[in-house]
């Protein structure tokens, strides 16, 4: 072989080593590009995933506080119930103390 046909086969081995050095450097350049999208996306899952609690944690207080004031509603309305109940109570006496008097006086309780 003769220094040409040498010459031409190192450039031909050159030029193949280069294409297969971009090939691998270009497979490795989209993985970091897709690297960074899933990076990317889950970023923003997080932020998506944070702003859902902070409402859920927003609706979850504005329930105990209105469980708050209906436990506090009925904790009045069973204090009105046990006044009510025992009003009740004193005019069933009253009546049974009225209708025995009138029976004293000899009418006909009705």
């Amino acid at each position: 072989m003769d220094a040409a046909t040498l010459g031409a086969l190192g450039v031909i081995v050159v030029g193949l080593a280069s294409a297969t050095a971009a090939w691998i450097g270009q497979r490795g350049a989209n993985r970091s590009s897709q690297s960074g999208v899933v990076i990317s996306g889950y970023g923003g899952l997080v932020n998506e995933l944070q702003e859902e609690r902070a409402d859920l944690r927003t609706k979850l207080a504005e329930a105990e506080r209105l469980l708050a004031a209906a436990y506090a509603e009925l904790a009045g309305e069973r204090a009105d119930k046990a006044r009510l109940q025992a009003q009740i109570t004193e005019l069933n006496a009253e009546i049974t103390r009225l209708r025995g008097r009138i029976a004293e006086l000899g009418g006909q309780p009705t």
